[in-house]
């Protein structure tokens, strides 16, 4: 943060809207309606094939307009350039932030300390473009001479969640005669099952590491590559035919056995959770094709240029990110629920957790100081409608204040009688419900017995977005993505927090090394944890002799 600038807290827009907040925070979304007829055709955007209506927020034309003056004064435009041109604002670690560059087309000029990283991105991309027809053609065969029929990504984090999010949200256009499974979780049965029915002869391991030392993706690499060997009678070679990695450390690669001419390489200013549409992709790029995985970094690149070019007030991501905001840090609201209503997006709520929380789950500024505001709320959700049968209850008649993003689409990719109208029949109902409720009067109208009125009587105000594509595309998924990415970054740059970094990931971890051999060691180690940790430890070394 600029030493010119003051403090978030300090900044006349936010004074401005605070005093607005008090204003506002009674009026309930039908008296705005009623207000403002004309509110639900001019409180939308559309950019990029993506058509947000965010008139059901509790918000007005001031309350948009003070939110926009919050970004020019927290530096919005300034830190957007910075981003693109490639300057190191992720400042803990002094690295460029440059996930945009990875959907960059060709031509572009894009620089980390003087060098266009366009073109390598393009030729890592080519690498993997021909790597995918190879297996896909059944040109690359498994040391046994067999085609490749199953690919098992194995990553975690953002090695992970991408490559299963962009798998299931693009099923429809996967290659369905290859099984295409994910593992990444250190619990042994994570493997187990997503190998007990496979042959290792057909089967082909991404290894997903970018340093090739992450303690859980190398302990589920050791015991594939232990599970191949076993099936081939000990032989090594067939290491080099059944495991790929997406890595930068060629020396721990090659340890594996794996040939580093199918080592696929990012580049540090690419962090975990925006990479994957780098070679990380590479297990989405096996399963729907390079022409599709094209089109997905088409999609990414159109709603970044909206992103980079458009006016605030009509910049789909900064609208979104400052509602986030106005939510947050004037409402008191701990969380955001995203509802997808196509059950191909059914992991993007788990894939936006880790996109949402691990950048901006900060309690300090970029100057390290202490926040005294709130920031980055918690995201979750499920597709609907199933969603509608287990949580919606809490959304509607609940204590707490849940902002809603509902995403929806206007055709189906498996068009079925009337599924799809009654499917988007209840996106509009429950944005409707949410935002007007139903008043004790109208439930009395109804005949419902006095008794049973306050439980039938849900008292509305409560905000949403509804998102609608024509299509869920790999250009439109892309577009999605990116459009949840820079809002990410929206918020972060207004709160004066590095979105780029994760230390709160190191600690637990450091810790986990110093008890597994606490848990391994033959005699009863010395421990040296509080009370409760050293009982645990003891305890389950007790049970694990039992």
């Amino acid at each position: 943060m600029p030493a010119d600038r003051p403090p978030l807290t300090a900044r006349p827009a936010w004074r401005a809207l605070q005093a607005h907040y008090a204003t506002i925070k009674d009026r309930h979304l039908r008296q705005l309606f009623a207000d403002d007829p004309g509110r639900g055709d001019r409180l939308t955007a559309e950019a990029a094939g993506v058509f947000l209506d965010y008139s059901k927020n509790r918000a007005t034309d001031e309350t948009v307009k003070l939110l926009l003056q919050l970004a020019e004064e927290s530096g919005l435009r300034d830190h957007i350039d910075a981003m693109f041109r490639g300057d190191k604002i992720n400042a803990t670690e002094h690295r460029a932030v440059l996930h945009v560059a990875l959907r960059a087309p060709k031509g572009e000029t894009i620089t980390v300390d003087g060098t266009n990283v366009v073109p390598e991105v393009h030729a890592v991309l080519d690498r993997m473009a021909a790597f995918a027809d190879k297996v896909r053609s059944g040109q690359w065969a498994g040391h046994t001479g067999k085609p490749i029929k199953n690919v098992i990504n194995v990553g975690i984090g953002g090695s992970d969640l991408g490559p299963v999010m962009a798998y299931e949200a693009l099923r429809h256009y996967s290659d369905r005669g290859r099984t295409f499974r994910f593992v990444s979780n250190v619990d042994g049965t994570d493997f187990a099952e997503a190998t007990r029915d496979l042959d290792p002869a057909e089967t082909l391991f991404v290894i997903s590491s970018k340093t090739f030392t992450t303690l859980e993706t190398m302990t589920n690499a050791r015991t594939a590559r232990d599970w191949c060997l076993k099936a081939f009678g000990g032989d090594t070679k067939a290491v080099a035919k059944h495991f790929v990695a997406v890595s930068t450390n060629a020396a721990e690669v090659t340890k594996f056995g794996i040939d580093t001419a199918n080592m696929f390489g990012f580049w540090d200013w690419v962090g975990g959770r925006y990479s994957m549409d780098s070679a990380i992709g590479l297990s989405t790029m096996l399963a729907v094709g390079p022409a599709a995985f094209r089109d997905l970094l088409a999609g990414f690149h159109e709603m970044d240029t909206h992103f980079r070019t458009a006016p605030f007030d009509k910049n789909l991501p900064v609208l979104m990110g400052l509602l986030n905001v106005w939510y947050a840090d004037f409402f008191g609201s701990q969380t955001v629920a995203v509802l997808p209503y196509d059950q191909y997006l059914k992991r993007f709520p788990a894939y936006l957790q880790q996109l949402t929380m691990e950048s901006n789950g900060k309690r300090v500024t970029l100057a390290g100081v202490e926040v005294d505001y709130q920031t980055g709320p918690v995201f979750w959700g499920e597709p609907g409608t199933n969603g509608q049968h287990s949580f919606y209850q809490l959304i509607h008649q609940g204590t707490h204040l849940i902002p809603c993003d509902f995403v929806g689409f206007g055709h189906s990719l498996n068009p079925l009688g009337r599924h799809h109208d009654l499917l988007m029949a209840n996106v509009f109902a429950q944005a409707e419900a949410l935002a007007f409720g139903k008043t004790a009067d109208e439930v009395r109208a109804e005949g419902v017995p006095d008794a049973l009125v306050p439980h039938k009587t849900f008292p509305g105000n409560r905000p949403s977005n509804v998102l609608l594509l024509d299509k869920l595309t790999p250009a439109a998924l892309g577009k999605l993505v990116a459009l949840y990415e820079h809002s990410v970054f929206t918020q972060g740059t207004v709160w004066g927090i590095d979105s780029f970094d994760q230390w709160g990931v190191e600690l637990g971890k450091v810790l986990a090394q110093r008890i597994v051999p606490e848990l391994e060691a033959a005699g009863d180690p010395q421990l040296g944890h509080d009370s409760s940790t050293n009982a645990l430890v003891r305890r389950y070394r007790a049970a694990r002799k039992g």
